[in-house]
């Protein structure tokens, strides 16, 4: 609802005062800029090889969780197999200590799965605090005071939307980004630094 109303106060007070639209060679100057962050993950080299890597791991993590349910239901065959050959003590005893095995593995792997979203959010966080600076240099050089995400914007003109520009960008300034090095997570314990 404030963004909402920003934009409309935005709105206002470009509506009223001389249009700051102008062409600074070639570029489209105006106070308000939209992109298209999911395209900037998407398509640019640096958010690809992020996605790309992150693919990797989740393709092995869903690799590890189907060998365990194999292993398990081959574990369940063997142990419904042996029932004739145990008595009921014995039988409920394994039967007990597979449903403990089941249930700590299925912990395991929710935590390994609870791990990945984690690590997926932070590598996507990094990306976009990486090209925080490309993003600033483009609305600079645009005159622009704000960039929307163009999925929270009704309407806006194509003029506006610097997408491809930015991801232009950010492949000439990051490349596929291997060789930066992963910023250091945030201490929680740390106090945050005065405004």
């Amino acid at each position: 609802m404030r963004l909402i109303a920003l934009i409309l106060s935005l709105v206002t007070v470009l509506s009223v005062t001389p249009p700051v639209l102008a062409q600074n060679l070639g570029q489209l100057v105006s106070p308000i800029l939209t992109i298209d962050r999911e395209a900037l993950f998407e398509q640019s080299r640096f958010g690809q090889r992020v996605s790309s890597d992150l693919d990797a791991e989740s393709a092995a993590l869903s690799e590890e969780t189907r060998k365990i349910e194999q292993e398990l239901e081959a574990e369940e065959q063997a142990l419904t197999d042996q029932r004739d050959s145990m008595t009921a003590e014995e039988f409920r005893a394994a039967a007990d200590a597979f449903d403990a095995r089941v249930v700590q593995l299925r912990n395991d792997r929710d935590a390994a799965q609870s791990d990945f979203v984690r690590r997926f959010e932070t590598a996507q966080r990094d990306f976009y605090n990486r090209i925080g600076p490309a993003l600033g240099q483009i609305m600079q050089q645009r005159g622009a005071v704000v960039l929307l995400d163009k999925r929270s914007v009704l309407l806006a003109a194509n003029a506006i939307d610097v997408t491809e520009e930015a991801i232009a960008l950010i492949d000439e300034t990051f490349g596929e980004g291997s060789n930066l090095v992963p910023e250091a997570p945030a201490d929680p314990d740390t106090p945050a630094a005065p405004e």
